[in-house]
């Protein structure tokens, strides 16, 4: 929990009821939980966009995967004993967590807690970023800079299962990770330059935010589109868009947003996990204890791929 905007090392662990289980709402047994960037962002309340949404809930968290315990009035898809994921707003760095149960789906049984878990957040992200905001085509060249990130893990996978030819960029130490994701092409990014070379991209989509506006202009082809999904955090008021709200408005190509949170998204997800088709690749297991570890690590940028609570 924490008091106030705060530093990984000011959450406490605390002893606390249940939460309400309000209309619409699902109360969900925790067996698993992910962080994200979302989670730095709102314990820290930075950037300080941030802090013109009052935090109603004092304990952080938002991707979970566990076993439903109860159900709110109105609620007809779930019942107690279905094993779900998904993303709720706050509070799921914990062993109850209530959550709309729109923004909840069924886990497959292929998968583990900690495997769905890691999911919600950054599987959307790459699943709208490509698929609603790039309009991924069959056979188009797609580039995924920041490809061993949270996101950028999973948007090779979703690249794939939408036909695209994918070219990865990542460190030394990330290429094989890559190339066992299903990447066609692996750009280490120490010894090679993916503006450098002369190919151009039907659609990056870029979670590292690493390039200049003119060299990301440069590897796209006229009729390219440039999906944002991050970058620096040195803006203090609005963060990684600081930048992306610039190039939007220099170039309609680009585009930036933030994920939307819904079952049918999930489901499609779920699908995906269920035939093999999506692997979330997890670098590490933390207790419950451990959350300001884990938020530590994720706060440093060399975290690989997702970072899991298991409960």
């Amino acid at each position: 929990m924490q008091d106030g905007y705060c530093r990984p090392d000011g959450l406490e662990l605390r002893e606390v009821a249940p939460p309400p289980v309000r209309d619409g709402e699902v109360l969900v047994r925790v067996r698993a939980a992910s962080v994200n960037s979302y989670d730095w962002h709102f314990m820290t309340g930075t950037p300080y966009m941030t802090r013109t949404i009052r935090l109603r809930n004092p304990i952080p968290g938002a991707d979970l995967a566990g076993t439903v315990e109860s159900v709110g009035a109105g609620v007809t898809a779930w019942r107690p004993g279905d094993d779900v994921f998904g993303a709720t707003h706050r509070g799921s760095f914990a062993d109850y967590v209530s959550v709309p149960a729109d923004r909840l789906a069924r886990k497959p049984s292929t998968v583990t807690f900690e495997q769905a878990a890691a999911t919600p957040i950054a599987g959307l992200t790459a699943l709208q970023g490509l698929r609603d905001k790039g309009r991924i085509k069959p056979g188009q060249q797609v580039l995924i800079n920041g490809a061993s990130g949270a996101v950028g893990t999973f948007a090779v996978q979703v690249a794939r299962f939408h036909g695209a030819t994918v070219t990865a960029v990542c460190s030394t130490a990330n290429v094989a990770t890559a190339r066992k994701l299903g990447a066609d092409r692996v750009i280490d990014y120490t010894t090679e330059d993916f503006v450098a070379d002369g190919t151009r991209y039907d659609l990056i989509f870029d979670g590292a935010g690493t390039r200049s506006f003119a060299e990301r202009r440069r590897a796209l082809r006229p009729d390219g589109t440039l999906v944002f999904v991050g970058g620096p955090r040195t803006n203090r008021w609005l963060g990684p868009l600081a930048g992306q709200v610039v190039m939007r408005l220099r170039d309609r190509r680009m585009v930036l947003f933030l994920a939307n949170t819904n079952r049918e998204d999930l489901e499609s997800l779920a699908g995906m996990l269920a035939d093999g088709a999506l692997a979330p690749e997890i670098e590490r297991c933390y207790p419950l204890a451990a959350v300001p570890e884990a938020l530590t690590h994720l706060s440093t940028g060399h975290a690989r791929a997702k970072l899991v609570i298991s409960l």
